[in-house]
C-alpha cells in the first residue's frame, strides 16, 4: 500500500499512543530517544510524550540500560564489533555512559579476543595485497573499522605473523 505523501501522519490521543508504543516497546528494546521521536511523531507534545515515558520506564517496557546490555551482546556475538564501535553507537543513540559501562560488561573476555583473532584470519585469507607491511597495515585498518583497540590487534597481528615452526 502505498503512502499518500500529502496526508498528515495520524494524530493519537494520549491512551491510543501509549497502547501503540507499548507494543513497540515491547516488540525489541528502544532507547528512551526513540521512544520520544516516535511519540512526537504521533502528534502528542514534549510534556505528554514525557509522562508516557516515565510510564514506560515504571512498568519496565523502557530500559536503556537493558537496551544497551542487549545490544552489547548482539552486535560483539553476531556482528563481531569491537568496543570502541559498540560505544560509538551507544553514544549516538543517546545512552548514558552509566549503562554504557553497565552494557560493556556482557563482553566476555576470551570470546572477545578469540572475535578478533577469527576476523584476523578471514581477513588474512581474502586479502591478495603480497607485501606482508602493506598487508598487515590492511588488515589493521579493518580492525580498527570494526572497533578493536589497538593494542589488541598488535598482539593478534604478531600471532598470525609467526608461522607454526616459529613457535618451537
Amino acid at each position: 500500500m502505498f503512502k499518500n505523501p500529502d496526508k498528515a501522519p495520524k494524530q493519537y490521543t494520549p491512551g491510543e499512543a501509549l497502547q501503540k508504543i507499548a507494543a513497540f516497546c515491547a516488540y525489541q528494546e528502544r532507547t528512551q530517544k526513540e521512544v520520544e521521536q516516535k511519540l512526537r511523531s504521533y502528534g502528542l507534545d514534549e510534556d505528554e510524550a514525557g509522562e508516557i515515558i516515565i510510564r514506560l520506564g515504571r512498568e519496565k517496557l523502557l530500559d536503556e540500560e537493558r537496551f544497551a546490555k542487549a545490544f552489547v551482546r548482539g552486535h560483539y556475538r553476531q556482528k563481531k564489533w569491537g568496543r570502541r564501535r559498540i560505544v560509538q553507537e551507544l553514544k549516538q543513540k543517546g545512552i548514558s555512559e552509566y549503562c554504557i559501562k553497565s552494557g560493556l560488561k556482557e563482553i566476555d573476555g576470551e570470546e572477545y579476543y578469540q572475535n578478533l583473532v577469527d576476523i584476523m584470519e578471514k581477513k588474512d585469507r581474502q586479502e591478495k595485497e603480497k607485501n606482508p607491511r602493506v598487508r598487515r597495515q590492511k588488515i589493521s585498518q579493518y580492525l580498527t573499522g570494526k572497533g578493536y583497540e589497538q593494542d589488541l590487534i598488535k598482539i593478534a597481528l604478531d600471532e598470525l605473523g609467526k608461522a607454526p615452526e616459529d613457535e618451537e
